[in-house]
């Protein structure tokens, strides 16, 4: 019995030990990408100097918070998956943002108990605590080598020196200039006389390199504390909105476990709740496992694999919130039991109509968040995905910060029912209250197997979740980074009941077959996210970074 018991021992270390990644050789290869060249370039500038994957991430994620002032920054949250190479030690940090104390249920309602237009969407009345200052300080003390201030310095320099202006923010500028021009903080730097910046025209942000610098020098309290707090609490309650001094003192940084799965040979790790992500990326993933998927044709794993989206998207909206406000059955949302459940009910040969699945869907964050992976040398390893929601959050610049405030508090259902910005509705699991984090799509997600590791993510609201999926299975079926990044998606979110494509993803044919199976398919004019992959190849020993074609990335590999 005792030879027994340390045979099994034995087993359960053999199993466990890879999911750590301690019986391998460290890579002694490095790599980051993200959505922007200059951000990359900010984490590899760090890791040059003795920094390792959590140095850069602070130094990619501020960096992306100037170049992409549209996708995240001080103003916003996110969430960050970790992997600690020295012990295995993963954990997700939560910097989501917060509603305000004095933020109510139905506060974005008129006396009739309808929704006020755009007042979850514009000025500072719809912006949530951040949480990006207090993660970034977090992310340093705790899992960096170097100084926070130092790792600071790269996004400092671009904000002072300034950046060269580039496609995708003329086209965010474009959609969000009647916005932007109604506060003149904003203004300035953005529209400099009213108009849109020409391609390679200098972006300068003194405010922000000044704000940068003092939380580099105070870390957290020279954000949430003192006169810098004071003084965007005095502004933001001045034009309308609900902030106080206390609201910032007591945000928290929340370290929460991450979601772990198994696919097909694969250990999965992704965002936990309030991210959505992980718990409907099990939920989709373990319902395909039981498809021989690699022995239908194109069409019917197309089928099934809209239909688990479907299923997951429902529970998201059914079940999904805050977890230190709401009770969530993440156990049982995420047990392969329930999964076969669900898989029960799905048809090969025809769609099930979304109505036959009672429940709602969320509201979700905005198209125009951002993601950065990052592989060190020693194999610590981060995913992170972070965002101020719309395409430039509220479009609110507190004076004197050159910080632009998220409209994350439009992820919340504002009213059961009702769309939000994205035709999305919500749920009373996600309605608002007091010192609550809205719900999110963000998957940041590592995945590792006896092949290799990849490490994922995109922007993309509630896509994000499906395009992670398909990212996922494309990897698992033997993809390499680039075509992991380039593939053209799909995506279905239970409401609207359609299958949302990309152009390329389907022939003409395919199409026709699925149509035939009952699914509404709708041609997007819009591209999809803008993903961000690391993989390690195991087998070859070799590290490859990738991002996505679609928009301006950068991604590099740095061998030491």
């Amino acid at each position: 019995m005792n030879r027994l018991r340390i045979f099994l021992l034995t087993i359960l270390a053999v199993v466990v030990l890879p999911a750590h990644g301690r019986e391998r050789p460290p890579p002694g290869t490095a790599a980051i990408a993200s959505a922007h060249p200059l951000a990359t370039a900010a984490g590899h500038e760090i890791l040059e100097k003795g920094g390792n994957a959590f140095d850069a991430a602070v130094a990619v994620s501020a960096a992306l918070g100037v170049v992409e002032p549209y996708s995240g920054g001080l103003g916003g949250g996110g969430f960050w998956l970790l992997h600690r190479a020295e012990d295995g030690k993963e954990v997700m940090l939560d910097l989501r943002e917060v509603a305000p104390g004095a933020a109510t249920r139905d506060m974005y309602l008129d006396d009739r108990g309808n929704p006020i237009r755009r007042a979850s969407l514009d000025g500072p009345l719809a912006a949530g605590i951040p949480g990006m200052a207090a993660g970034l300080e977090h992310l340093a003390e705790n899992y960096g080598r170097l100084p926070l201030a130092q790792s600071l310095q790269p996004a400092i320099r671009l904000a002072r020196e300034g950046f060269p202006t580039f496609r995708r923010l003329r086209e965010a500028l474009s959609s969000k200039q009647k916005i932007l021009s109604r506060w003149p903080a904003g203004t300035a730097v953005f529209l400099p006389g009213d108009r849109i910046p020409e391609l390679g025209e200098l972006i300068v942000q003194e405010d922000l390199a000044k704000t940068l610098e003092r939380i580099a020098a105070e870390g957290r309290d020279g954000f949430y504390k003192g006169p810098l707090a004071r003084a965007m609490v005095e502004a933001v309650r001045a034009d309308g909105g609900i902030w106080t001094e206390e609201d910032l003192a007591g945000y928290q940084v929340v370290e929460r476990e991450p979601i772990v799965f198994e696919y097909r040979g694969a250990r999965i790790v992704a965002a936990s709740l309030p991210s959505s992500g992980g718990v409907a990326l099990a939920n989709m993933l373990q319902i395909l496992s039981g498809y021989p998927l690699d022995a239908f044709d194109r069409a019917t794993r197309v089928h099934v694999t809209a239909e688990a989206m479907r299923r997951a998207f429902r529970d998201r909206a059914e079940y999904l919130g805050d977890p230190d406000f709401v009770p969530v059955p993440v156990t049982r949302l995420t047990h392969p039991y329930y999964a076969a459940g669900q898989r029960a009910s799905i048809r090969l040969d025809r769609a099930t109509p979304s109505s036959a699945l009672p429940g709602y869907i969320p509201a979700d964050e905005g198209e125009n968040t951002t993601h950065f992976s990052i592989l060190d040398a020693d194999g610590n390893r981060v995913a992170g995905t972070q965002s101020i929601n719309a395409w430039f959050g509220s479009c609110y610049m507190i004076p004197g910060t050159g910080m632009l405030l998220n409209n994350e508090m439009d992820d919340f259902a504002i009213k059961p029912g009702v769309e939000n910005q994205f035709q999305l509705v919500g749920a009373q699991a996600n309605s608002i209250a007091p010192g609550k984090r809205m719900l999110s799509s963000m998957t940041p997600t590592f995945a590792e197997s006896d092949r290799g590791l990849v490490i994922i993510g995109t922007p993309g609201g509630s896509r994000i979740i499906s395009m992670v999926l398909l990212g996922l299975l494309d990897w698992v079926d033997g993809a390499d980074a680039e075509t992991i990044v380039s593939r053209p998606r799909y995506h279905h979110q239970y409401l609207p009941d359609e299958v949302f494509y990309e152009e390329g993803a389907f022939s003409a044919e395919e199409v026709r077959q699925l149509e035939a199976m009952g699914h509404t398919m709708r041609k997007s004019n819009r591209l999809y996210g803008n993903m961000q992959v690391v993989t390690w190849d195991y087998q070859s020993d070799k590290v490859d970074a990738a991002s996505d074609p679609r928009w301006e990335g950068g991604a590099q590999v740095w061998v030491y």
